[in-house]
């Protein structure tokens, strides 16, 4: 097979990236397209790599990129008069940047068109890209779009196991495939002076990591905003500049951590809270649970009717049911560090065994491939 892989950043990650990157928007599309994935955001290139070791062909493609797929239309001289003046008058708009990404999967000849974000393309570009004989899959674990973007998929995998079904209603092909950990980021670490390990001396204290603007995770940033009044703990994220000031989150705010960097603040801590969006629906299904016991970082998140199948709860992880059960579970597992030890090693070892993105893959493909005969 070949796979052209869609995904997109957040903006606020890219904006970062390239301020602390004077320049690198002028270099070459692969010494840009290199730069980002070094970040170990997302899932990076977790996906492309474990298909080619599985003898497939597989490009990443981060569509939403305005100066990397700047650079590419440029080296392929699809740059108009307008675009190839410099700053602002020089940059592609989202017409012109799904136009950029349809160059790119025809000239890659990509078989697979697989889509982290359902909404990138538009219906019409999807039944393009279907009408030249190409497979095209949609990945969701977030609110989906309109029926009318669902339905333009050959199929949608969704770590939302309530999700199946609803797509199915609409007619079009789903399965459950859940989300996964790329162990490489250990090495990663490892290689720069941080241990991963769950019993690596020095962890310490509890951590939330995600995203905590106010208008977009109001009742998330409520709850922490409560459990602050009785547990300490840091956050890092994004969003925490729109928090008031008398905001106890806000001073619990410890500035944004993007993908090497929040891995590395998440094997630091001893314990690393969770909670899900409300379109999980009360299903565990987010990536940080597999981040957070990647990490080696004791998991504390929500009971959830799907969570055994990924984790033992008591055993590999920690549950609660509400906030007060929340606050005793976090203080009662910062005052007894061994208790702690065991079971985030036990998730460790969980992950490493049964969510690594090398077994995702063989999954992914196992759905593919009939789907291509």
């Amino acid at each position: 097979m070949r796979i052209a892989l869609i995904d997109t950043l957040y903006p606020q990650f890219v904006a970062r990236h390239y301020a602390e990157r004077p320049g690198l928007a002028r270099r070459a599309y692969a010494e840009q397209h290199a730069a980002l994935i070094e970040r170990c955001f997302g899932t990076s290139d977790a996906y492309s790599a474990n298909l080619r070791a599985l003898g497939h062909e597989a490009v990443d493609l981060l569509v939403d990129v305005e100066p990397l797929q700047r650079a590419w239309a440029r080296e392929h001289g699809a740059l108009t008069a307008r675009e190839r003046l410099p700053g602002r008058l020089g940059r592609l708009g989202p017409e012109r940047l799904r136009a950029v990404a349809r160059a790119q999967i025809a000239a890659f000849g990509a078989d697979v068109v697989y889509c982290q974000s359902l909404s990138f393309f538009t219906p019409q570009d999807l039944d393009a890209l279907r009408a030249e004989g190409r497979l095209v899959v949609g990945q969701i674990a977030s609110a989906p779009p309109a029926a009318e973007q669902l339905r333009a998929y050959d199929l949608l995998l969704t770590s939302f196991p309530h999700y199946v079904e609803r797509f199915q209603a609409l007619g079009v092909d789903s399965e459950y495939f859940r989300i996964g950990f790329d162990e490489r980021v250990l090495d990663r670490l490892r290689g720069e002076g941080v241990d991963p390990d769950a019993a690596a001396p020095g962890r310490h204290g509890a951590v939330f990591v995600g995203g905590i603007h106010p208008s977009v995770h109001g009742e998330g940033v409520r709850r922490w905003e409560r459990l602050l009044g009785r547990i300490p703990f840091d956050v890092y994220g994004y969003g925490g500049e729109h928090l008031p000031d008398v905001s106890p989150l806000r001073r619990a705010w410890r500035g944004e951590a993007w993908g090497l960097d929040m891995y590395a603040v998440l094997a630091r801590s001893g314990i690393a809270l969770n909670r899900h969006i409300a379109a999980a629906e009360g299903f565990a299904n987010n990536m940080r649970l597999f981040e957070a016991t990647g990490m080696g970082a004791l998991l504390v998140t929500e009971a959830a009717p799907n969570l055994g199948e990924l984790f033992e709860p008591g055993v590999e992880v920690v549950t609660y049911g509400g906030e007060e059960e929340l606050a005793e579970v976090v203080a009662h597992y910062l005052r007894h560090d061994d208790e702690r030890r065991t079971i985030a090693a036990a998730g460790q070892q969980r992950t490493l065994a049964d969510h690594t993105y090398a077994r995702r893959m063989r999954e992914l493909v196992a759905l593919l491939e009939p789907r291509l005969r």
